[in-house]
C-alpha cells in the first residue's frame, strides 16, 4: 500500500514556522490547486482547492520559510495524514493536511533560490538554473 501526494499549486499565504526550544520547527501553509471541466451544458466550471500543508523537518521547514511567499509555484511531494481533536466545547474535529517531504520550486528565477529541489531525506539541495520558468495563462485566474 501506498500513501503518496504530490501537489503542483500555489502558496495561499506565507508559510506560518513555529520554533521550539529543543531546536524543532514546524511549518504549515496552504497550497491552492485548479481544476476544470465542462458541465452538461458544455460550460467550462473552473474548481480552486485548498491543501493544509505542514512540514514537519526543522532544516526543510526553515528552507520553506526562507524561501517560499505567498503566491509561490511549488511542486509538493509527501503523504495524506488525518488528525483529530477536540475543540474548546468538546466536538471531535478532524484535520487532512499533506505532510510534505520534500519540495521544488517551480517560479522563474527571481531569486537565487529559483527551482530548487529540497528535501528532507536530504541535507543538500541542488539548483536547476538552465530550467525554464513554469508559467502560465491560467496563473492569472488564481484567487490570490
Amino acid at each position: 500500500m501506498v500513501n503518496k501526494v504530490f501537489l503542483i499549486g500555489r502558496l495561499g499565504k506565507d508559510p506560518v514556522v513555529k520554533h521550539f526550544d529543543n531546536g524543532g520547527a514546524i511549518a504549515e501553509f496552504t497550497v491552492a490547486t485548479d481544476d476544470s471541466y465542462k458541465d452538461k451544458q458544455g460550460n467550462k466550471v473552473e474548481q480552486t482547492d485548498w491543501h493544509n500543508v505542514k512540514i514537519p523537518t526543522p532544516k526543510l521547514a526553515e528552507v520553506a520559510e526562507k524561501y517560499l511567499k505567498k503566491g509561490s509555484l511549488v511542486h509538493i511531494e509527501g503523504k495524506i495524514k488525518t488528525r483529530s481533536y477536540d475543540d474548546k466545547d468538546g466536538n471531535k474535529r478532524y484535520v487532512t493536511e499533506v505532510v510534505c517531504e520534500g519540495f521544488k520550486m517551480l517560479d522563474s528565477k527571481k531569486d537565487s533560490a529559483g527551482g530548487g529541489n529540497y528535501s528532507s531525506s536530504s541535507n543538500t539541495s541542488s539548483s536547476n538554473q538552465e530550467a525554464p520558468a513554469t508559467t502560465s495563462a491560467a496563473d492569472d485566474d488564481l484567487p490570490f
